[in-house]
């Protein structure tokens, strides 16, 4: 693959690719399951303030029952209902940035209501940053980088390396935190050093002692974000952001909002095309998720997905020779993969750092991460040398490029907690726990490498029910929305990128042939002469379209 113009070295792009898609295994324990990632990994089962639904007549699963959404039904359009008109007419007043390392970056805030169904309950302060046009702009592109709990604000620092010269020349590029994610309202949970022995924990995964650590974390977790902020915590799901979204538009002056969407970002996307199609612009949704899809189902695509990556990225350091630290076939390199895995769960690596060896957790989410790019496949091997050498430090400080933690032991951002946040709410998983249990089975021993991680029971213990059903999104009437899927995308496999642009009404597909998670910005030109002609001139790539390979 050919490196765009510009590309930073392979440890500055991984710090943009975990921008894109924030800690698909955030705070999972080793055999719990993940709280998301790009997307959207986990699974939910019924709480004990919910209950299960009606067996559908097709015999698949009952899914947890839904609350309602303070967000997706409203009675009017809040852009035409008085109640909602000073949140309508402002005015962002913007200023310098105090920790935000763009230069020429302006920062502001907008006002939402809480309860989009309830304005008068009360309101929180959307966090906003934008780099002006470099040259003639044409107006505002708003840019979301996934997780969820990504911060788009944050995602400004990496645009220069994923967004192309002519499209930041063209456009104000405007990035916001969603509600509950860092400077917005963010979810607080755990403290630093707390979080920090949350991300470590390791049971050796599929044992009982790993799904003992899994609830226990989980009930820590989900009790510490509702003492913390539990008056937040029922309205930071997607809907209520995609309506907070408009907000924006209007008060940066647009008729209709230009938006570019990564991983998670594509279901935020999507979700403002079904709420408001009339004001969609030119949209890009580029790793997407496929809307109709329970929590389970999630967790399946991802599974299968990382185990195709790990091959993928093995059958590519065995090639390399004595650089790759494996040998033999891709069958026996997995296998001894994960004898390493198994080795670092009963006794943690040497990292320099007495206070912090390498855990079973921390190694596997190193290497997880590095499987979102094939350029950091280099990284990988060397890192991987090291640590099945007794070194552990490389991957420690890759994991900790991951869970964006810094040198002094603080979190830049709340994603670890905001990705269940908002999880919990968008998707329900399957309420029968004995289904819930041989899917779990069943991952661990289909896809062994991540899968014994990505199954079971995510949201058991979190304390707000969902507030969505899966179903399709449509979005009549918005005009063209491009779909962006990669055929070797892990966190968001191909087929959903497919689903989303079917279901679209004007739903067109770009397909990136290659590895990795997401394309734009690094498929090494074809997928961005077609965005960028789109954004900028409003040439509609052909539906279908291939590249890359």
């Amino acid at each position: 693959m050919t490196p765009l113009p510009g590309t930073r070295s392979p440890l500055s792009r991984l710090a943009a690719a975990t921008a894109v898609a924030v800690m698909l295994l955030a705070g999972c324990t080793e055999g719990s399951v993940p709280q998301g990632g790009a997307s959207e990994g986990g699974s939910s089962a019924a709480s004990d303030e919910g209950g299960a639904t009606a067996a559908p007549e097709d015999d698949s699963p009952a899914l947890q029952e839904t609350g309602s959404s303070a967000a997706l039904d409203l009675p009017t359009d809040p852009a035409e209902d008085p109640a909602y008109e000073a949140y309508y007419s402002q005015q962002i007043d913007w200023g310098t940035c105090e920790d935000l390392m763009v230069e020429d970056a302006e920062c502001g805030t907008l006002t939402v209501p809480l309860a989009w169904d309830d304005p008068g309950a009360g309101d929180i302060e959307i966090a906003v940053a934008r780099v002006a046009a470099e040259g003639e702009s044409r107006g505002s592109l708003v840019v979301n980088p996934g997780g969820p709990g990504g911060s788009g604000v944050n995602f400004l620092e990496s645009a220069p390396y994923l967004i192309s010269p002519e499209v930041r020349a063209g456009y104000d590029l405007v990035g916001f935190d969603p509600r509950g994610v860092n400077r917005s309202a963010g979810i607080e949970c755990l403290d630093d050093a707390e979080t920090d022995e949350y991300l470590s924990a390791t049971g050796e995964p599929g044992t009982e002692e790993a799904s003992e650590l899994a609830e226990e974390w989980g009930t820590r977790v989900a009790e510490a974000c509702e003492a913390n902020s539990g008056d937040e915590l029922p309205y930071v799901d997607t809907y209520s952001a995609a309506r907070d979204m408009d907000v924006l538009r209007a008060a940066l002056g647009s008729e209709e909002l230009d938006y570019l969407g990564y991983s998670y970002g594509t279901y935020l996307g999507a979700s403002y095309a079904e709420l408001y199609a009339d004001r969609v612009g030119r949209f890009v949704l580029d790793g997407a998720l496929d809307p109709d899809m329970s929590m389970n189902e999630f967790s399946a695509g991802q599974a299968e997905g990382f185990e195709h990556a790990i091959e993928a990225f093995l059958a590519d350091c065995l090639e390399q020779g004595d650089s790759c630290p494996f040998r033999g076939e891709v069958p026996e390199a997995k296998q001894q993969l994960q004898s390493f895995f198994d080795s670092v769960d009963e006794t943690p690596l040497d990292t320099g750092d007495p206070d912090r060896p390498l855990t079973g957790a921390l190694a596997r989410s190193a290497v997880l991460v590095l499987l979102y790019d094939d350029a950091q496949w280099e990284m990988g091997r060397q890192a991987l040398a090291s640590a099945m050498s007794g070194d552990g430090a490389d991957l420690l400080y890759i994991s900790d490029l991951s869970s964006e933690r810094r040198a002094d032991g603080s979190y830049r951002t709340n994603a670890a907690f905001a990705i269940s946040a908002v999880n919990c709410l968008d998707h329900p998983g399957v309420a029968d726990e004995e289904w819930v249990a041989q899917e779990a089975d069943r991952l661990a021993e289909e896809f062994p490498t991540f899968g014994p991680m990505l199954g079971g029971d995510g949201c058991a213990q979190w304390p707000v029910d969902p507030v969505r059903e899966p179903g399709p999104i449509s979005a009549e009437g918005s005009g063209p929305i491009v779909v962006i899927g990669t055929t070797g995308d892990p966190a968001t496999p191909y087929e959903w990128a497919q689903n989303l642009s079917s279901q679209l009404d004007e739903g067109v597909l770009l397909t990136f042939e290659g590895e990795g998670h997401t394309a734009y910005g690094r498929s090494g030109g074809c997928i961005e002469e077609q965005v960028d002609a789109y954004l900028l001139e409003g040439t509609v790539p052909e539906d279908g379209l291939r590249c890359g390979g």
